[in-house]
């Protein structure tokens, strides 16, 4: 999206007249001192608000008086105002943009590792390291998958630091073989670290490594005529469906959250493609489906060709958790306008799913079943 500057001279009432009335961030400049930045959904009246004659005067703010210059950036969706909005934040406000992006941290769970005893946590802080499941509209969200998760592997769910001595108390989990007790060395490290093992295999592959297990031992069963222990092990795999569904497909492994949001352009026959991978967007890309010498090459094929030249960043933890945010408020929202179309890696980016929502984004058409929910 290009920038456009207008400049506060004699003529500014008519020039605001000009100004279309739609989504944009905008910036206004001073003749000193750092510039006034916001993102509306109308922006002639917002400009008119700030920089038109001031009927009476009150606690609203006005600009007129020392603004020289405003430069905006129309956009087509909120998506793409918030990402703009994020980094003209960080550009003219590099000591205090969080200030100005004001996001909200969704929830993560995460996998402690680095204990003797590993257990997982729920944080609304990303580090560097470790595996870190999210993000989820809360932390509510979060603590019942958590809890939903460890129902199936016996994981200590107590926060301490642990000092193992048999003559530890314990807790109620040890008590109802829920837990293997290394508080009171009932196992060695080795033992609960292959525990653990599977729990993180169980979050990687989003439940696939324990409902195989459970769908093998099953059939064993049933071969060997033992029908009740195998409706056992049905109703395990049909909990561990009931769990997974306390999650949407936003949540799974940071390593692994790779997504694009189709969103409408200013351009016309034209959508606004954000690719995020990693848990970090790419630059915008402005994906044109008009005839031409060019479109006329089938849109799959352009859109491989597009997928080839994207390159993962390499950012910092806390830039990652500023765009997942920015991703989470988007997504969580009841506003969410485009679609968000899940996928493991570009390798296997759902091209054929990806021309059909480019399609219907064009033509103004809404996605079937793009639910949006209010994030609290």
């Amino acid at each position: 999206m290009a920038r456009q500057t207008l400049e506060v001279a004699a003529s500014l009432d008519a020039d605001l007249e000009a100004i279309p009335n739609r989504p944009d961030v905008f910036l206004v400049w001073a003749a000193s001192g750092r510039p006034y930045l916001a993102r509306t959904g109308v922006l002639r009246r917002r400009l008119k608000r700030l920089l038109g004659p001031r009927e009476s005067p009150g606690r609203l703010l006005h600009l007129r008086a020392v603004a020289v210059r405003v430069d905006y950036w129309l956009t087509a969706s909120r998506l793409a105002a918030g990402l703009l909005h994020y980094d003209l934040a960080r550009t003219h406000f590099p000591d205090d943009y969080d200030k100005q992006v004001k996001l909200r941290w969704p929830a993560y769970l995460k996998l402690l590792e680095s204990n003797e005893f590993p257990r997982t946590t729920i944080t609304t802080r990303l580090s560097g390291s470790g595996l870190q499941i999210g993000p989820f509209p809360n932390r509510a969200a979060a603590e019942q998958f958590e809890q939903g998760v460890l129902d199936f592997f016996q994981v200590r769910r107590c926060q301490d630091d642990l000092a193992p001595s048999p003559s530890h108390p314990g807790c109620i989990y040890g008590e109802m073989n829920r837990c293997l007790r290394p508080c009171q060395q009932a196992v060695s490290p080795a033992e609960y670290g292959s525990e653990v093992r599977r729990l993180r295999a169980f979050l990687e592959t989003n439940g696939q490594s324990l409902r195989d297990s459970i769908a093998q031992a099953r059939d064993r069963l049933s071969e060997m005529l033992e029908f009740e222990e195998a409706a056992r092990q049905q109703q395990r795999l049909v909990r561990i469906g009931q769990v997974l569904q306390l999650k949407d497909e936003l949540a799974t492994s940071l390593e692994h959250l790779n997504g694009v949001a189709v969103l409408p352009s200013a351009e016309a026959a034209s959508v606004d493609l954000r690719f995020l991978l990693g848990g970090v967007w790419l630059p915008a890309c402005e994906f044109s489906t008009a005839a031409s010498a060019e479109t006329m090459i089938p849109l799959d094929r352009r859109l491989k060709e597009l997928a080839a030249t994207l390159i993962p960043a390499k950012v910092t933890a806390r830039v990652r958790q500023e765009h997942l945010a920015l991703l989470s408020r988007w997504y969580f929202s009841s506003w969410r306008d485009g679609e968000w179309l899940a996928f493991e890696s570009l390798d296997r980016l759902p091209y054929r799913k990806l021309v059909n929502a480019i399609s219907r984004q064009v033509r103004g058409v809404p996605p079937t079943g793009n639910t949006a929910r209010q994030l609290p």
